[in-house]
């Protein structure tokens, strides 16, 4: 017993030490955990990365990838996994998707731990004498949607580098040179903004490159592939899930081309020697919609060219791109550039990188054919309809939700009305359409908001680097176009909660909200390719095509008859449900006394529903108020021949 109690006294006092509280409660103190990784430095890495990357394993999806890392001491090397995603605005590296990670000298395995308060963060033990050491994982990349987004299918697949790499600690991601080595299935053809390409068989070899410009570079590769040259040393690279997809007609190119020109037309200058527009026309390859700064990274639907017509609702996304080589690439907010893929970014100013590169994209679109003046006001109209019902902008503020890819990473939410989500994108720019509006009235139309985008974002033809900004430097080159009280302006609408639905540029262009009892087209062309029903104006949620609820809007009628996400609705006035039924009890009780009655169903339990909701159909649509000039057609005027 004796030895017990001093064997238990001694483990006892090399514990950490414990604070007794008044009440006799032990409280420990924190240990301190040392900084244990190289902060980044803006000096070269001694020696350039190796990396291969076979691609050929398209049937599990699983890519195998073989480094050597120059080293130029012995001891703890920390090699870092990509983290914090230029474009992602949020830590959404794909560690978890890494297995078999051996590192080696010599063909003698190395001694290996993870960093326990960084896990992207794998400490590597370097013997004396050794010059490099090299590496091997295979990334398992998700095959079903469950898992994750789909990067490979049979057809094609979408390499992205930093999924498939790590990178030394303690350096700048521009200053570590790097080459790249990478093996696609035999008769596959792949495409990347990567410059000194050699082709051997199904082998593709880049020139050296710095780490920085290769994950800022990813590649589409396929069995179906085309392209087309637009001009302006931009090139539209094609793969589609069969060769069918791939038969664009003379006009479709040439509204991708004449895309191009007006960009340039815009900002006057290019930041790049090339791009490549990369884009997948796909049912099964995972959505995505990043910017590069020499390309996109675009999935679109397979009939994206063959079913043309119906596809304005689509033609979008590329402007939208494109637009980010100038805002997001180029210039960016300074505290959204970082040296690494482990500094975390501030995303405040989001709404200048991506609310007005969405302003962009569809004032381009309109000048340049890919998509009509209809479809354009009728996305208008939805986004400034939506938010003259969203209940969390009480609460919350525009630049608020630029934080929301951190918070939440787009995942679903119960009421994303009451939330908000990433609104800094739509609300951003119907901002900037107020302010575009508010220059060229005030100055006789002589100035707009394309001189802003001339003098901000086009800077010095031929510079391929980035240049930063803040709050102050926008509002200086907004005062530069047109002195106004800028600052307050750009508070008040973004910064500022409870603010009124931002209707201000639709009013000053000539136009106002209202409200009819059939779709605008955006509207419709949304509905038809999601194949649900958006009724959020009339009963307050969106109902997919097998009658499941989702979307419900705060304080509407179907959150007021405790419809929520998931809820099935069974029948409509005792008929099996179908979006007809539901559409044409909403019409019925427009009499002002007939319910809407529902059969509901969620979690096995059924319950009859007498939904309170009188005011019929509804979706927005901007109508031409009076008979003043129409500002909506001297902004959508192609400027590229002028």
């Amino acid at each position: 017993m004796k030895k017990a109690s001093f064997v238990a006294s001694a483990l006892i006092a090399c514990l950490p030490a414990a604070v007794h509280a008044e009440d006799g409660n032990s409280r420990p103190q924190p240990v301190i955990q040392p900084l244990t990784i190289p902060l980044p430095a803006d000096r070269p890495y001694p020696g350039t990365m190796q990396l291969k990357v076979d691609a050929t394993d398209v049937a599990r999806g699983i890519f195998r990838v073989r480094q050597t890392i120059p080293v130029a001491k012995a001891g703890k090397l920390t090699l870092l996994y990509p983290q914090w995603l230029p474009g992602k605005h949020a830590p959404r590296g794909a560690i978890a998707e890494v297995a078999g990670f051996k590192p080696s000298a010599g063909g003698k395995p190395l001694a290996w731990t993870r960093q326990p308060t960084d896990v992207y963060a794998f400490d590597v033990e370097v013997p004396a004498g050794v010059k490099s050491i090299d590496v091997a994982f295979e990334f398992l990349s998700p095959t079903r949607t469950s898992e994750g987004r789909v990067v490979v299918t049979p057809a094609m697949m979408n390499l992205q580098w930093e999924q498939v790499s790590l990178y030394p600690a303690g350096y700048f991601t521009r200053q570590i040179p790097v080459q790249l080595d990478v093996l696609l299935p035999p008769g596959w053809t792949g495409a990347s903004a990567l410059d000194g390409l050699k082709v051997t068989a199904n082998r593709y070899s880049y020139a050296p490159t710095n780490y920085e410009v290769l994950v800022d570079s990813p590649m589409f590769a396929g069995e179906f592939f085309r392209k087309w040259e637009l001009g302006q040393n931009v090139t539209l690279n094609v793969v589609a899930d069969e060769a069918k997809y791939l038969e664009a007609k003379p006009d479709h190119i040439a509204r991708h081309a004449a895309l191009v020109a007006e960009a340039v037309a815009l900002f006057g200058t290019r930041h790049f020697d090339r791009y490549e527009f990369l884009l997948a026309l796909t049912s099964e390859l995972g959505g995505i919609g990043l910017e590069h700064h020499r390309s996109s990274e675009n999935s679109r639907n397979q009939d994206y060219f063959t079913k043309w017509d119906e596809n304005d609702s689509e033609r979008g996304l590329l402007p939208h791109e494109l637009v980010h080589s100038w805002n997001g690439k180029y210039r960016r907010p300074d505290k959204m550039w970082t040296p690494d893929y482990r500094t975390p970014m501030q995303d405040n100013l989001l709404w200048v990188y991506e609310g007005q590169t969405s302003y962009w994209d569809l004032v381009l679109a309109g000048r340049s054919g890919m998509q009509s003046k209809d479809m354009i006001l009728g996305e208008w109209a939805t986004n400034a309809g939506f938010y003259s019902v969203q209940a969390g902008r009480e609460w919350r503020s525009v630049e608020d939700t630029t934080h929301d890819p951190i918070i939440a990473a787009r995942k679903a939410r119960a009421f994303p009305s009451a939330t908000r989500t990433e609104d800094y994108y739509n609300e951003g720019g119907l901002m900037w359409l107020e302010a575009d509006l508010l220059i060229r009235q005030a100055t006789g139309d002589a100035k707009s908001l394309d001189d802003f985008a001339r003098a901000f974002f086009g800077g010095r033809d031929g510079d391929w680097g980035q240049s930063t900004y803040d709050f102050d430097d926008v509002v200086a080159a907004l005062n530069a176009v047109h002195p106004h009280d800028w600052a307050k302006f750009l508070r008040e609408r973004m910064q500022a909660s409870g603010r009124p639905a931002p209707v201000g540029g639709i009013e000053a262009a000539g136009y106002r909200l209202v409200w009819r009892p059939t779709p605008n087209v955006y509207d419709r062309d949304r509905m038809a390719q999601a194949k649900n029903a958006d009724l959020t104006h009339s009963l307050g949620m969106i109902v997919d095509k097998d009658g499941i609820a989702g979307s419900i809007l705060w304080d509407g009628p179907a959150f007021r008859a405790d419809i929520v996400n998931g809820t099935k609705i069974v029948a409509v006035d005792g008929i099996a449900y179908s979006r007809d039924a539901l559409e044409t009890a909403v019409r019925s009780a427009a009499d002002g006394k007939t319910p809407v009655r529902l059969i509901v169903e969620r979690g096995g339990r059924f319950r009859n529903i007498e939904i309170d909701y009188h005011g019929g159909l509804r979706w927005p649509h901007l109508e031409k108020a009076g008979g003043g000039p129409d500002w909506f057609d001297r902004l959508f005027a192609a400027k590229r021949a002028l």
